[in-house]
């Protein structure tokens, strides 16, 4: 039986996998990415490894690129790095539901996302040593469209999207990151 295309008996049994040998859960995720002048940026996603193993498959199989709206002096050719981390959410707030419902038996519709992000430059341009470079709040409004289930269960199931997605527990949780240089 599959909900919303997603095979629930497939999920349980990926659970059960990882459970019974923990490195079939670990992933390590890739991009490459090269700068054409100005805020631009062109990236490739890169090798993806699974429990140990090299898969080159995705390497080089999908291209983003990246620059600022006119307003922040870029050309506005491309995505904002900040719209990526939207987009980021947004695409695994869609797999943490639809994962989820189809565990849980609920049959949805519809799924639509509005995120905002709100940032000042003071903090990137180090004109307030106070203000954060980063982004300081994200909104997300959740529209489900299930109407066989009750608001109970999608309470839970939005309760349980925000213990689970991985990049909102990447963005509301310290995250090492290491930046290391190098002549190119």
């Amino acid at each position: 039986m599959t909900v919303a295309d997603i095979d629930p008996d497939a999920l349980r049994a990926t659970a059960d996998a990882v459970r019974h040998d923990p490195v079939k859960g670990r992933f390590t995720f890739r991009v490459d990415g090269d700068w054409y002048g100005g805020f631009r940026l062109r990236s490739q996603v890169g090798a993806l490894t699974h429990a140990g193993e090299l898969d080159t498959g995705r390497a080089g199989r999908f291209t983003l690129a990246a620059d600022e709206p006119a307003e922040v002096l870029g050309t506005d050719t491309a995505v904002s790095p900040v719209e990526y981390v939207l987009q980021a959410l947004a695409g695994c707030y869609t797999v943490t539901l639809a994962s989820n419902a189809a565990l849980r038996g609920i049959a949805l519709h519809g799924v639509h996302l509005d995120l905002e992000a709100d940032l000042d430059l003071a903090g990137f341009l180090a004109v307030d040593p106070n203000a954060r470079p980063g982004i300081g709040v994200i909104r997300v409004a959740v529209a489900l469209d299930a109407p066989d289930s009750t608001d109970a269960e999608l309470d839970e199931l939005v309760e349980v999207l925000q213990r689970r997605s991985v990049i909102r527990d990447t963005l509301v949780n310290p995250v090492a990151v290491e930046t290391v240089w190098r002549r190119g």
